[in-house]
């Protein structure tokens, strides 16, 4: 059977349906504290209010300010590098043929694997996570935007020339707009991994930052309603970040290769 794209779906449903069941889940937290009687693990108001306590003496902004910078910058580097060395690779044989045994080799190695060379080479500071934040986000654009360009459907390519346009503009005005949601793809799922290389990073190396938020809370008096607090954060603002890159989707530019 054939699949079709999604109804639209009303603003009531949309809104209503995940609040009702992070209420549940809520809901099952409690119970599960409550039961279980534990004095270790906190309940989600003693969650709420540490992240209260983080939010009012600006502990919660600095940390989350100083992950976001190093987010942002090695993201932006992976992405002046990724997109077009992957046009260049789908487009240019040669250029697949050389660069990519190189990037299915280092494609599968962890960033978090990459660490102590980063700390070796750059020592502790913002240059090592931001350098493993763009390891981790450089490659899967590559694949991606190599893989939207070999994608691309014959009859586009055709047409164009049939017009006697040149190569270069057949790249500009044809290539690149029909590979648009490719490469949003790869961003949205590089923006995904460098979230997570950023937090594990933070960890280890840095002394600011959502990741070292959690550790601190963890070694200075098991603290963890400001453990859970911090996790909270991350998957909040991963997912508000992944929101942004899907209003991407609806650039007119994007959605031209939607409709068939």
């Amino acid at each position: 059977m054939a699949v079709g794209p999604q109804a639209p779906v009303s603003p009531a449903i949309r809104f209503g349906v995940p609040l009702v069941v992070a209420a549940g889940f809520l809901a099952i937290w409690w119970l599960a504290v409550v039961a279980s009687e534990t004095v270790i693990f906190p309940s989600p108001l003693q969650v709420a209010e540490g992240t209260l306590q983080l939010a009012r003496d600006g502990t919660l902004w600095n940390h989350i300010g100083a992950s976001l910078f190093r987010v942002g910058s090695g993201f932006l580097l992976a992405m002046v590098v990724g997109i077009p060395l992957g046009l260049l690779m789908g487009w240019k044989a040669i250029a697949h043929t050389a660069l990519n045994p190189i990037v299915q080799v280092m494609r599968p190695i962890s960033p978090i694997a990459w660490i102590p060379i980063a700390i070796l080479w750059f020592g502790v500071g913002d240059v090592a996570p931001i350098f493993l934040i763009f390891l981790s986000a450089v490659f899967p654009t590559v694949v991606q935007t190599a893989a939207g360009v070999n994608t691309i459907e014959p009859q586009y390519l055709r047409a164009a020339r049939n017009f006697g346009i040149t190569r270069s503009r057949l790249f500009l005005h044809v290539v690149i707009p029909a590979v648009l949601p490719q490469i949003i793809v790869g961003m949205r799922v590089s923006l995904g991994i460098s979230w997570l290389v950023v937090v594990a990073a933070e960890m280890v190396t840095l002394r600011s930052g959502l990741g070292y938020m959690i550790i601190d809370a963890r070694n200075a008096g098991n603290r963890y309603d400001l453990v859970v607090a911090g996790m909270v954060i991350i998957g909040l603002t991963g997912l508000v970040l992944d929101l942004g890159m899907r209003r991407l989707e609806g650039l007119n530019a994007v959605r031209w290769r939607y409709v068939r």
